[in-house]
Formats: C-alpha cells, structure tokens, sequence
C-alpha cells in the first residue's frame, strides 16, 4: 500500500520559524521566491579549521530591532557562494546548513551568512528551501500562527 504524500504547507509572504540547531527563539522571516538561498543576519562571522575542516563562529541577532540578544553559534563551513544582494551587489557568502522549523514541520536548507541591518527582516527564506514543501498565499501573513509556538 503506497503511502499518501504529505500536503505542501499554505504560509504567507511572511511566517515565524525557528532554527533549532542554532536556536530556540523564534524568527520573523521574510518569505522570498526571488532568492535562490535563505540568508539570515549574522554578526562577528569567523572562519576557523577543525580537524583540517572549514568552520565557522558568528552571532546571530534573531530578534528584529533588537542587538542586545544574541546567539552565539559554531557550525561546519558546508559551502561558499557568490550571492546578488537585492540592491545588485554580489558578495561571496558563507553557507551552512542547518533545519528549519515552520508550523511542526522540519527539514533541512542551506542558510547564508550575512549582514542585514538595512533589511527588515532578520531571515529571509528562498526557493531552495520551500520547493516542494509549501504554497505561498502572496496577499497573506502568518498563516501558520501570529504567535511563535514551542520548539
């Protein structure tokens, strides 16, 4: 007997997630089809090796308007990619790979490490990470609860 295939998740342009690897907080990110890779805010981001291998320290700040929280973070270098900012610029950026939380579901997405100050979300989710997984309702906002829920 086949199994039934799980149905995508409906959110909105914007949802609150939560990244358990790195945190328990929960995250206003921002939902972003015309990004290929998720980006979250990263502060203090140093490369190191352990063991031959390429790691990476940095600081999260999770909370929107607010640089006192912050989560420190130690996690292995999976990749680095060439990234066009939404302003045209392209930097070469740090990439990780950790599980996202929405609505009870998890799985796994690839996360660039970057500055945003001058954005207003503090994680922004691309395609990679929602193909196959969800439908997005354009006109709608935290689909999958206005308040963070429990880890």
């Amino acid at each position: 007997m086949a199994s039934a295939k799980k149905q995508p998740l409906l959110i909105g342009w914007r949802e609150w997630v939560r990244l358990p690897d790195l945190t328990d907080l929960p995250i206003k990110a921002k939902i972003d089809t015309g990004a290929r890779t998720s980006a979250i805010h990263a502060w203090k981001i140093q490369r190191f090796s352990e063991a031959g291998a390429p790691w990476v320290r940095f600081e999260l700040h999770p909370v929107q308007k607010d640089n006192r929280t912050r989560i420190a973070c130690v996690m292995p270098i999976f990749d680095e990619r060439e990234v066009r900012s939404s302003n045209g610029e392209t930097a070469v950026r740090l990439v990780v790979k950790t599980k996202l939380k929405m609505d009870g579901r998890i799985w796994p997405i690839e996360l660039t490490l970057a500055r945003r100050d001058q954005m207003g979300f503090r994680m922004l989710i691309g395609r990679t990470a929602l193909k196959r997984r969800v439908l997005i309702d354009p006109a709608a906002s935290f689909l999958t609860g206005r308040e963070p829920g429990p880890v």
